[in-house]
């Protein structure tokens, strides 16, 4: 499969300290890729370099074939933040029809985006009246205009329902059926099992690289939190490459 993301060496460094420490993987493209770990752990850093947008960022970084962050990458890159990015005092509505405009997308394309997170019944109301897990598929509304060729996603699901959760899991996996590469943070471990690709880091590192199956495969167990758990041990135990 053709890589959407390589990373060779990764490093961020912020006030000082290390936040992500030499990462390296490829992600397949049109696939759901889930990036896992403790909040704190490097997660939203990561996803900020991938995007372009963070500072202090060494090592190789190569995102649907361009340097991450190159001016080619702002329509084929989509990403949502973990604070909802639209405006409260316009209506859903106009909230998409804003965005459409900076990307060139139509009204057809509005309908459709509001069709595929389920909004349409609320697409005259104003943001501030919708709920919080509305808040966040209008985001993700407003990310899909465009039809972006990758879709990062930080901690889209947080503080959400299971029906809710359940749904937007099932959205994801239909938007990579359909050849979108998707880029998933989570500090819940049992989303991995709704993901293709699994990236699991902790203190800024990678710690593994691997499908669901793999990993329970690799651990013995069926139990994912488990899974992560034995893996972080192991990780621990294992002693560190000399440097060069």
């Amino acid at each position: 499969m053709t890589a959407a993301i390589v990373a060779r060496d990764l490093r961020v460094r912020r006030g000082g300290a290390e936040v992500l420490r030499g990462i390296s993987f490829a992600l397949a493209s049109g696939r759901v890729t889930g990036l896992l770990g403790p909040s704190g752990c490097g997660k939203t850093t990561l996803l900020r370099a991938v995007v372009g947008v963070q500072r202090h960022v060494e090592g190789e970084l190569a995102v649907l074939g361009e340097a991450a962050g190159t001016p080619g990458l702002r329509r084929r890159v989509a990403y949502v933040t973990q604070a909802p990015s639209v405006y409260a005092d316009l209506s859903v509505t106009e909230n998409l029809r804003y965005f459409a405009a900076l990307v060139g997308a139509d009204g057809e394309q509005v309908h459709g985006v509001l069709a595929t997170v389920e909004l349409l019944d609320v697409a005259r109301a104003p943001v501030r009246r919708l709920s919080g897990g509305q808040r966040t598929r209008v985001s993700l509304a407003s990310a899909l205009l465009g039809a972006p060729e990758l879709l990062i996603l930080d901690e889209p699901t947080v503080g959400l329902d299971p029906l809710l959760r359940r749904s937007l899991w099932s959205l994801f996996g239909r938007l990579a059926a359909g050849g979108t590469t998707l880029l998933v943070s989570s500090h819940v471990m049992d989303e991995a099992r709704h993901c293709d690709d699994l990236l699991l880091i902790r203190e800024g590192r990678l710690v593994a690289q691997a499908t669901p199956a793999q990993l329970t495969a690799q651990t013995g167990t069926s139990d994912l939190d488990e899974a992560f758990l034995r893996i972080i041990t192991a990780s621990k135990s294992a002693p560190e490459a000399e440097p060069a």
